[in-house]
This record gives structure tokens, C-alpha cells and sequence, in this order.
């Protein structure tokens, strides 16, 4: 019998390599090209929407640990990602195009992998695995609303601007990295200064911006959410709506200035914009943090107030696209399978798992549960004590009412007494080195095939 995956995002295109890699015949169904989406600007499977950055390497940083969990579980995502792999200080950012292409190459040369560009529109007999992600097509969103009891939710999402290299001021932007993460080299981040004024007149025109409305793929669903309702996702905000917070709210965000001195001053900036690279190439950076629904032309002005970024060039406007998820905790069990269907599985940002690592942690757990699910193996479950296993425990145990996609974080793994005298630094190493021994010992003996 054949495994179904719908959806080619990185949750899809993980679980179907997993599946397969364990000898099952899988089947993996992507809409695009056929069928674009308000976001996707190509047809490649794994395509990178928003931000090229998979987050942090390091260990002791929530996802540094489930990205380290996920080769030692033999993620292709994130072998490829690796290989892909561009400057950014302490984190995994990659070239978009080369990621992708490592990707597709893998999946389309692999035996057990066939590849079908089409759209399903019904929800698929077991077992198959639903990866269509927060842009889910309409006809499938609405089949998920009658199949889910109507127990089915969603929030805004927005993608940060992409601008050109040469056209940055470079007598007032500066390289460097917090805290000088590598001292040798002059940094991987651009930096764009304010000071107290300039920042002052920038938050002021960033709030007064005229935004886009909401497109009609975002509000002809009707999930009992009044059409034009903003509902967003609190760690991935516009900026618009950030600075409408308060003075100082992007002070603490994404123009905060901490651990960076303008060398040109001597001096710690009042705010800081940075600019991290998009390509290998190095010519094209994206705005850090600056993921935005205003419009194309207020883009332009607002954001040329950017101290460095007077005369910029946009190679990509940003833009607000509606992201749909699931209420996992009341519809699925801790093996990312339906209660109501056994067999059927999700992953990837429809199950309720938020940023990239997580996607493709979820997409690693329910292609392997799928491929033991065909094989009459016990299911792949990970101890809460590390990062995948406390993600999957969180978004299928979580309180319904509060529940928002989640990221990795430390706050969801169990916290043991002889921590509670730990700095915060030696508490996430013992979290880091917990993790990695308990993964360390449940695959010698759940995982050894």
C-alpha cells in the first residue's frame, strides 16, 4: 500500500523522505505550479516564504537544540539546508534557490518517491499525510472545516522585503554581529543606525502607513472570524502593528541596539535595523524582523527613512497572507494522527508546529509514525525531555483556548529540580545536554532499523 502526502513545504518533503527512506512507496502531491498560493513566487518544493533564516546553531538557543536533535535523526531538511548554508553569525540561514533545489533533487531521484503536481481537494483515505501548510487551497480548507467539525483556525502571517546590495549606504550602514559573535571577520549582519530622532520620525510614519487590505483568499473561508478581522500571530507580528504597542515596543524587538557599536561613533545606537543576506551570492539581503502588510508604495517611502537605506532598491515588496492551523489538541493524538482516523496524519504548520525547524520536525515525526503505522511498527515518540518530543507534547496537549502555533522553546520542556538554582545559561546547557543524551538512547533502541 501506498503513503500519501499532500503538500511539498518542508513538513511534506521531510515526511515523504522519511517514509520512504524506511521502504515505503509514497506518493507526494504539490498544487504548485498548477495552483499558486497569495505567497509562493515559485513551484519548488520546499520553497522558503518568509525569512531565509532556519534560526539559531547554537545549542544553547531552543532551536540550535531541535535543529542538533534533527541530525541526529536524519533530517534531509536540514542536511540540505546545511549544505546551503550562508553567512549569519550564529544562525542557519541559507541561499532560498539552492536549498529548494537540494531539496527537489533528493526527492525526485529517490526510488520510493513519486512526485504528482496536482490539487487535492478532498481529505484523503488512510494512511496519507496532510502537509499543506498555512496556505492551504480553498476547496481542501473548506473539506477540512466539515471533516474538523469546524474546529479549524487561523491567523495572519506577513513576509519582510528583500533589497538589493549595491543600493545600500555603506557611510552610514555598518557590518557587525552582537556581541562581536565572530570577532576574525567585520560581521555577517548590516546594520542600520537611528538615533533618537530619526527613529522617532520613522515610528511615526511606520504607523501612520497605509496598509493593503486583506485579499479575498484571506477572508472567503468563513471560520467564525468576521471577515476583515486581524488576528496575528504574536511572534510573527507586522511591524506596523509592533510599533502601535508603544514608543519603546520595537526598542525591545527587532530595532533593539543591544550588543552593537557603531564603529563610527564609538557608541551603541538608539535602534538598529538590521539587514541579514538572502543569497550565497551575497547581493540580496532581507529587512530582519520587518515582515509588513503596508502598501507597496508605503514601503518604499517608510522604509527609505531607514538610516543606509535612503536610495534602496526593492527586489521583493513584503506582504500579509492568511496562515491556517489546526486546533491539534483537540483533534489530534501525540503521534500527529487524527483520533478520528487513524492512519491520517499532519504536519508542518497545519498541526499547529510554528518555524521552519518545527515544520520539519513535525514532517519528520509523521513520516516516520506513517511509515510504522504501514509497517505495524510502535509510533515514533520522542521524550518530552527533548525539544522535537516537548513540541509534539505541547501541540497536542495544549490548552485549546490559549493555542497559537508554537516554536521551540524552553519553556516547554520539564524543568527537574536541581535546575532551579542554575543560572539561565547553565540551565539551557543541561536542557541542551539532557535532550541530546535521552535522543541519544531512544534511538539505540526504538530507532536502530
Amino acid at each position: 500500500m501506498k503513503l500519501t502526502v499532500i503538500g511539498g513545504g518542508l513538513a511534506g518533503c521531510e515526511a515523504a523522505w522519511q517514509a520512504a527512506e524506511r521502504g515505503v512507496e509514497v506518493v507526494l502531491h504539490e498544487m504548485r505550479p498548477i495552483l499558486s498560493t497569495g505567497a509562493h513566487r515559485t513551484g519548488k518544493l520546499a520553497e522558503l516564504v518568509c525569512s531565509n533564516s532556519l534560526g539559531s546553531n547554537l545549542q544553547n538557543r531552543a532551536s540550535g537544540l531541535l535543529k542538533a536533535e534533527l541530525r541526529q535523526l536524519r533530517s534531509l531538511l536540514i542536511d540540505c539546508a546545511d549544505a546551503s548554508a550562508i553567512p549569519a553569525g550564529g544562525a542557519l540561514a541559507v541561499d532560498r534557490e539552492q536549498f529548494s533545489d537540494r531539496v527537489e533533487d533528493k526527492l525526485t531521484s529517490h526510488p520510493k518517491i513519486d512526485i504528482i503536481r496536482q490539487e487535492i481537494q478532498t481529505i484523503p483515505l488512510s494512511p496519507a499525510i496532510l502537509a499543506t501548510g498555512p496556505l492551504t487551497s480553498q476547496n481542501l480548507s473548506e473539506k477540512l472545516l466539515a471533516f474538523t467539525d469546524h474546529e479549524h483556525l487561523f491567523f495572519f502571517d506577513a513576509i519582510a522585503p528583500v533589497i538589493e546590495y549595491g543600493s545600500i549606504n555603506f557611510d552610514v550602514a555598518f557590518r557587525a554581529d552582537r556581541y562581536d559573535y565572530d570577532k576574525i571577520n567585520e560581521g555577517d549582519y548590516i546594520n542600520c543606525p537611528f538615533d533618537k530622532d530619526r527613529y522617532q520620525e520613522f515610528l511615526n510614519a511606520l504607523i501612520q502607513a497605509k496598509r493593503i487590505p486583506l485579499q479575498t483568499f484571506e477572508t472567503e473561508i468563513d471560520d467564525g472570524v468576521d471577515a476583515g478581522t486581524e488576528t496575528y500571530f504574536q511572534r510573527c507580528q507586522p511591524i506596523e502593528v509592533l510599533a502601535q504597542k508603544g514608543e519603546r515596543a520595537l526598542l525591545f524587538g527587532p530595532l533593539r541596539p543591544v550588543g552593537l557599536i557603531d564603529p563610527r561613533t564609538g557608541r551603541r545606537p538608539y535602534a538598529v535595523v538590521q539587514l541579514r543576506q538572502d543569497t550565497l551570492t551575497g547581493d540580496l539581503y532581507n529587512l530582519v524582523g520587518f515582515q509588513t502588510n503596508l502598501t507597496h508604495a508605503e514601503q518604499a517611502r517608510v522604509f527609505r527613512m531607514i538610516p543606509g537605506l535612503e536610495n534602496v532598491k526593492f527586489q521583493r515588496f513584503g506582504q500579509m497572507h492568511r496562515n491556517t492551523y489546526l486546533a491539534a489538541p483537540k483533534l489530534l493524538d501525540n503521534t500527529l494522527a487524527f483520533h478520528k482516523q487513524p492512519g491520517l496524519f499532519v504536519a508542518g504548520q497545519l498541526s499547529g508546529t510554528e518555524g521552519y525547524a518545527g515544520n520539519i520536525a513535525s514532517g519528520l515525526v509523521a513520516g516516520i509514525n506513517a511509515a510504522h503505522y504501514l509497517l505495524g511498527k510502535p509510533p515514533l515518540q520522542l521524550p518530552v525531555t527533548t525539544m522535537t518530543g516537548a513540541l509534539i507534547h505541547y501541540i497536542t496537549h495544549a490548552e485549546i483556548k490559549s493555542f497559537q502555533p508554537m516554536k521551540a522553546m524552553f519553556g516547554l520542556l520539564p524543568d527537574p529540580d536541581q535546575t532551579q538554582r542554575l543560572k539561565k545559561i547553565e540551565r539551557y546547557k543541561f536542557y541542551a545536554e539532557r535532550a541530546l543524551t535521552d535522543l541519544d538512547n531512544y534511538i539505540k533502541h526504538h530507532l536502530t532499523t
